[in-house]
């Protein structure tokens, strides 16, 4: 489950540093569906503007897409 801030920002975790690279990007990817499944009819336009992955209090690293 997952939700927006007041921004429309969406805060989610999709693994932990002890995860392996290949486990996080499948993470990343089910999540990335999960939010494009959500989008209802009556949005027009780009529904994810941009992705950063960060750790918890490191750096946010922009995912290109």
């Amino acid at each position: 489950s997952f939700k927006n801030d007041n921004t429309g920002n969406i805060h989610q975790v999709i693994g932990k540093v002890s995860f392996g690279s290949e486990k996080l990007e499948k993470n990343l990817n089910a999540f990335i569906k999960a939010v494009q499944g959500s989008k209802s009819a009556s949005v027009k336009g780009k529904f994810i503007g941009g992705i950063s992955v960060c750790s918890t209090m490191g750096v946010g690293i922009k995912v290109s897409n």
